[in-house]
Order: C-alpha cells, then structure tokens, then sequence
C-alpha cells in the first residue's frame, strides 16, 4: 500500500486540474513607476505600428494579385506570426501600465506562454523557408518555378504552423501538475515557460531537459540550417564574375538576412542570459526579453515594405504618390529570367 501512495497522489492531482488556478503576479519596470505614462504611450506606439503595419503587408498581398506567389506566401507566413506575437503579450503588458492589473490566473499565464512560444517557433521556421527559397532562387533560378510552387508552399506552412504548437503541448500541460509555494511574482510583464518553472517547488528536470532538447531542435535547428543556406549563397555569388551582378545578388536577399538577424539575436541573448546570467541585474533581463518580443513584429514590416519593391509600389499607391511609384517602375515578378544564372530582381525583399 505505501508503494502505491504516490502514484495515487499522483493521480488524485490529476483529477484536481480544474481546481488548480493559483494567481500569479506580473511585474512592469521596477524603479520607473513615475514614467509609467509615458512608457504605455511608447508601448501602445510599438503595438500600433506592429500590428498596422503586419496587417497592411497581409492586405497589401491579399489584394494585389501580381504578388499572389510563393515567395509572398511565405511573407504573409511571417507577418501573421509577428502579428500573432504582438496580440500574445498585448492583454498583460497593456493591463499592467493602463490599468495596473498585475494578477494572472495560471490557466491563463499558460495560455499566454502556449501563445508566445508557438509564435516563435513559427516564426523561426517561417525563416527557414525564406532561406530555403532565397537558397533555390539563387543557386538554381532555372529551376525555381518548379521547385517552389504554391502548393509545397501551403505544405510547408502547414508543417510551420504545428511544429511548434504540438511539441510545446505536454511541457505546457505539466505545469499544472507541479505544486507552487514562495513567491508567485513573475519578473516580466508577460508569461515566459523558463520563468514560471522556477516558482515550482518540485523536481522539473524533465520539463528542463524536454524544454531544452525542443529548443534545439527547433530554434537552434533552424538557425544552423540558415547559416547552411547562406553559406551556399555566397559560395555561388562569389563565383559570379562581375562586381555588380554579385552586388545586385546578395541585395536581393538583405531584407531575410536583416529579419533574421532581427529574430534570432535576441532570442538567442534571452535564452543566454536565464541559463547562464542568472546574477545579471533584473533590468538586463527585463529589457532582453522584450527586445525579443517587440522587436521583430516591429521592424519586419518596415523592413520589407523599405526592401520590397512590389510591396512598396502598391505602398505608394495607396498614399497617392503615383508618380514616385512609376519612377521606381513597375512591380518585377518573382521568377527567375529564362538564360540568367541568377534572378537578378526576383529575391528584392
């Protein structure tokens, strides 16, 4: 019978899930109440330009049918999961410098951490395809057309779109069945999987390793398949043999290159600094964590709708500056030119 105790217990806490919803408390900018006006005008200011300017990318290519091709497809991918990464953390950190609600029911702490780290995922594999596609545009542009079609496209976006979310499930899940004693103040102004498991007080190795093991074979993965790609990239442009075309081949694919830098620096300054800074001051903690999280949602638009000039030809012409839009020339498609060895314009973003 006492052998069979904690199993039983175990079971008992399972069955009691739907009673567990401890509060948790979110923090803001500790030291800087008195700026807390300002600070939510700033932050409202980033929201607004991340999820106008993502849904003005998504518009822009749903309604321009000259971009209804993979490599837009793929764009629209990675604005839906920047503007699905503002709209995670948007209810908390606004509660807290609007209302100053700090309190989080965990059932809904957990949604939030699902939220946030499935849109990461996504975005992170959003990339990979992007590289894949500059990797193929440029190493083999006669044959683009047919190794990118729409179709691999949507299969491809359906694998970005539950890789993340299925892995993350079973470490999300656990969370409940941990006991939670101290304190329950987390340090961000949004839920974050590696800070809420250190409010547990029981062994969460398994929680550790898997939630480790999904990082690098899912962020870490990517990053490196990246690097790969990019590799190959400038092995072939530094082949070509002129100075220009070399120059016009590695623009093409500057937007993707600043995107990536824009995502994976961040992140992977976050994940160093909660493995390996844990003395660091609260602040260099606090200011990482939302670079990673605003950042991204927050430049990607610009960025392409700088880079891209199909994208910023319908741009002009919905501000009404026709004639600076005719002076840039009219929208390029995305296909490689038949006898070129590389696509001199189709990587623009």
């Amino acid at each position: 019978m006492p052998a069979q105790y904690p199993l039983s217990a175990h079971l008992a806490r399972l069955s009691n899930l739907t009673q567990f919803s401890p509060m948790l408390y979110l923090t803001g900018l500790p030291g800087l109440e008195a700026m807390q006006p300002w600070i939510f005008i700033f932050l409202f200011l980033l929201y607004l330009v991340a999820i106008s300017g993502n849904c003005l990318i998504l518009m822009i290519i749903k309604t321009s049918p000259h971009l209804h091709a993979p490599m837009y497809h793929l764009l629209s991918f990675l604005a839906l999961t920047d503007l699905g990464l503002s709209v995670s953390t948007l209810p908390t950190t606004m509660g807290i410098f609007w209302f100053n609600s700090r309190g989080i029911y965990f059932g809904a702490c957990q949604m939030q951490m699902f939220c946030i780290h499935s849109f990461s995922f996504m975005e992170s594999s959003v990339l990979l395809v992007m590289s894949f596609d500059r990797f193929v545009a440029i190493c083999y542009p006669l044959r683009y057309s047919a190794l990118i079609t729409g179709q691999r496209v949507v299969r491809a976006g359906l694998v970005v779109i539950l890789r993340g979310p299925v892995a993350l499930v079973p470490i999300v899940l656990l969370l409940r069945t941990f006991p939670y004693c101290g304190s329950r103040v987390l340090s961000h102004s949004f839920c974050l999987h590696q800070e809420v498991i250190h409010l547990a007080c029981t062994d969460t190795t398994f929680n550790n390793l898997y939630g480790l093991t999904l990082v690098m074979f899912t962020v870490v993965l990517d990053l490196v398949l990246i690097a790969l790609s990019y590799g190959v990239i400038l092995h072939t442009v530094a082949r070509l043999a002129s100075k220009e075309e070399r120059l016009r081949a590695f623009q093409t694919c500057t937007s993707h290159l600043c995107a990536v830098l824009v995502f994976f620096v961040p992140m992977v300054g976050l994940s160093l600094i909660h493995r390996f800074g844990k003395q660091a001051p609260p602040a260099v903690h606090l200011f990482m964590a939302n670079v990673y999280l605003f950042v991204p949602p927050v430049l990607n638009p610009i960025i392409y709708s700088i880079k891209t000039k199909e994208i910023r030809h319908v741009l002009c012409k919905l501000l009404g500056l026709r004639n600076q839009a005719e002076s840039w020339g009219s929208p390029v498609s995305g296909m490689p030119r038949r006898g070129s060895r590389i696509r001199p314009k189709g990587c623009s973003r």
